[in-house]
């Protein structure tokens, strides 16, 4: 303002708002300085370096190797080895190349899962046009079990009436599918399966032990990231929009 300029004239230079300059200039007025005033209570228990090291801790990131200095420490390491980038992607594909993924599913004729979006004007929720007719009864439904891995599958498995037990599950999947797959894939061959009961009782704990199988650690209540799921939904997906004249099981 000693400049002869208007508080709003400063607030658009400074790009603040005016009441932030108006504040500012009455503290100046009054104390003689802008400095912040002491914050009663009680002290930080951080300092401010500390904050941002928590903050980037937050965020995912490193805060002890910045990230112009980890792409130069790559850049120079595929400079030295030209051949590294290789060598990281054949790893990768050697460590899943040992696994095999697996899982049951169930199918039915028609199914709540699929869900159709549309483009429909306001009040018009129950128009015919906007609307999918289903049967009151749904028709029979089959389970069925398979394994992927990277480089090949196991047959599909239809389990024939009752429930899914460990019992089953060791002798219609385990035995049949898995023991001759594990011994054509090696010492490195794991398994993946979730933490369904008949997967996890004791009876297949003691199959598993006893022939050398191991299985990859599924943590509780953890997301379902098995890719043959993906497997799982295309075929839901085209079984539901199928008749029941033209599905053969």
């Amino acid at each position: 303002m000693e400049m002869g300029l208007s508080q709003a004239d400063a607030a658009r230079r400074l790009n603040v708002s005016r009441s932030v300059v108006q504040r500012l200039w009455d503290q100046y007025q009054s104390e003689d300085s802008v400095s912040r005033r002491p914050v009663p209570g009680r002290p930080r228990a951080t300092t401010p370096a500390e904050d941002r090291f928590q903050l980037f801790r937050h965020e995912g990131e490193e805060p002890l190797l910045c990230r112009s200095s980890l792409q130069t420490t790559f850049k120079h390491q595929e400079e030295e080895s030209p051949l590294l980038r290789c060598e990281i992607v054949f790893t990768m594909q050697q460590q899943w190349a040992s696994v095999l993924f697996t899982d049951e599913s169930r199918f039915t004729m028609e199914s709540d899962s699929v869900r159709l979006l549309i483009w429909r004007e306001q009040r018009t929720r129950y128009h015919q046009s906007n609307t999918v007719e289903r049967h009151s009864y749904r028709g029979g439904g089959i389970l069925v079990w398979a394994g992927i891995s990277l480089g090949g599958h196991t047959d599909l498995h239809v389990f024939h009436g009752g429930t899914l037990t460990g019992l089953r599950y060791r002798d219609e999947t385990l035995d049949p599918y898995v023991r001759p797959y594990a011994a054509a894939m090696g010492n490195d061959f794991i398994l993946m399966d979730d933490n369904a009961r008949p997967h996890r009782a004791r009876i297949v704990e003691e199959y598993l032990e006893d022939h050398g199988l191991e299985r990859m650690e599924w943590p509780a209540r953890s997301p379902d990231l098995n890719p043959i799921e993906h497997l799982w939904d295309y075929l839901g997906r085209g079984c539901c929009f199928k008749s029941s004249s033209k599905v053969v099981t």
